[in-house]
């Protein structure tokens, strides 16, 4: 959600851009994977849309994945975020897929 206001830098078209002011166009479930030391989109900024589609009913899973910036560096956590991909569409298109049996499933929130 792009609101480098709060620094003095944002770009002209940032705040219309920013996905806060467009959540009643959301309509399908969401997945965010979320560095804890992320300065382009701070985890708050993630929480508030999370908590806006929590309160929408829409199907949402939220992760922060701790010391991790915008872009995931820590091979364990790479590998934890595609885990959690892979159960997050696993659950929300009901399928039975057994490489996904083994890992550890994403929680997911109004399904």
């Amino acid at each position: 959600m792009v609101d480098a206001s709060a620094w003095g830098v944002a770009e002209p078209g940032d705040v219309e851009r920013s996905p806060i002011h467009h959540l009643d166009r959301f309509t399908a479930p969401l997945i965010v994977l979320q560095g804890s030391g992320d300065e382009i989109v701070p985890p708050a900024q993630s929480e508030m849309i999370v908590d806006a589609l929590r309160a929408k009913g829409l199907p949402v899973a939220y992760l922060l994945f701790d010391g991790e910036q915008h872009g995931f560096r820590r091979a364990e956590n790479i590998r934890r975020a595609l885990d959690a991909e892979l159960s997050f569409y696993a659950q929300v298109l009901g399928l039975d897929l057994p490489v996904a049996e083994g890992i550890e499933p994403v929680e997911i929130e109004n399904l």
